[in-house]
């Protein structure tokens, strides 16, 4: 019996040889590619170490959390004030405030379905008018500052409560000057408008740092406040401040800061109350919790020892109890000594 002789066929030679020459060739490729690599990561890596801690400051720092959450600051009435109407103002280039409007509680029929001017034109009725000022974090709907405008809207004032830069949903970053700015944009914005009323500014906590540095400021071009409310008024010359009033904005994971510099580090802060109060020519009502856990109340009473001087007039300092904390649900109904 014959055995049969099978000769490869010349495309299975072809393959063989592809196969070989591709075994053959295979580690130059693989030398090409970790050279390649190689190449890359010396370029990288620099650039890396340059680049890289500005990027994470960047989504850590800018993506800040907001509080209260989940709430749309567009619609007040969410929030109790059905006779209130949200607006934006452009402090600087760049800079959109959110402001809250809130007419006396005497017209809340009126106002039901009433657009921006109409609440514009309201504010020429003769009415006081407060500008709030709020304190450090959060927005112009949190519930006490909600209060707030509550209780003087029930007294028969307007109420006009802005975020300053960076709060809320106000655009930009919070810095000493640009609050000051953002509250003389507000304060600008009502005296156009509201002719001969009486407009008194009240600030609590960050925002008597704010009001006192406006005050000084509207002072230089001749203007003074009709009256001025400081609601747990600091003093940084006569207390330390431990810590940033700014480090909310930036979202800071904890331990990051071991790492990498705070952006906050350049964003310096003074608020020189005590310097501005002693060239403050306005009323002055001070009001101040006895159990206030942030600013001691002997604080407050120094603070009070520097207005309390012949050149100055209509000064007050109102004390109140029963709150632990620096922001208290509305204890304060002592304003009319002020006119």
């Amino acid at each position: 019996m014959k055995r049969r002789v099978v000769k490869p066929s010349p495309s299975s030679e072809t393959s063989d040889f592809r196969k070989a020459s591709s075994s053959r060739k295979a580690p130059s490729h693989r030398w090409i590619k970790r050279g390649f690599l190689a190449a890359v990561l010396c370029v990288l890596v620099p650039v890396t170490f340059k680049v890289l801690p500005d990027l994470i400051q960047h989504f850590i720092y800018t993506y800040r959390l907001s509080v209260p959450f989940f709430i749309d600051l567009n619609r007040p009435a969410d929030f109790g004030l059905n006779h209130t109407i949200n607006m934006y103002l452009t402090s600087e280039e760049g800079i959109s405030l959110g402001v809250w409007h809130t007419v006396p509680e005497s017209r809340w029929k009126e106002a039901q379905g009433k657009d921006l001017e109409w609440y514009q034109n309201t504010l020429s009725d003769g009415s006081p008018v407060f500008i709030y000022l709020h304190g450090n974090t959060g927005a112009r709907g949190a519930p006490h500052r909600v209060g707030v405008a509550k209780l003087l809207s029930a007294l028969g004032y307007h109420v006009l409560v802005p975020d300053y830069r960076g709060f809320g949903d106000s655009t930009g970053e919070p810095t000493e000057a640009g609050l000051t700015a953002d509250a003389l944009c507000v304060f600008n914005w009502v005296k156009a408008r509201s002719r001969d009323s009486l407009v008194v500014i009240w600030g609590h906590s960050l925002g008597t740092g704010v009001a006192s540095n406006t005050a000084v400021k509207l002072l230089e071009e001749g203007v003074v406040f009709d009256g001025v409310i400081l609601e747990g008024a600091f003093n940084t010359k006569r207390q330390e401040i431990t810590f940033h009033p700014f480090t909310w904005f930036y979202w800071k994971i904890p331990v990051i800061g071991y790492f990498l510099p705070g952006p906050w580090d350049n964003n310096k802060v003074v608020f020189p109350t005590e310097d501005n109060l002693r060239k403050m020519r306005s009323p002055i009502l001070f009001l101040h919790s006895e159990d206030d856990h942030l600013v001691p109340i002997e604080v407050a009473r120094q603070v009070l020892l520097i207005r309390d001087e012949p050149v100055h007039h209509y000064l007050y300092l109102y004390l109140y109890s029963g709150w632990a904390w620096h922001n208290p649900e509305v204890g304060v109904v002592y304003i009319n000594p002020l006119f």
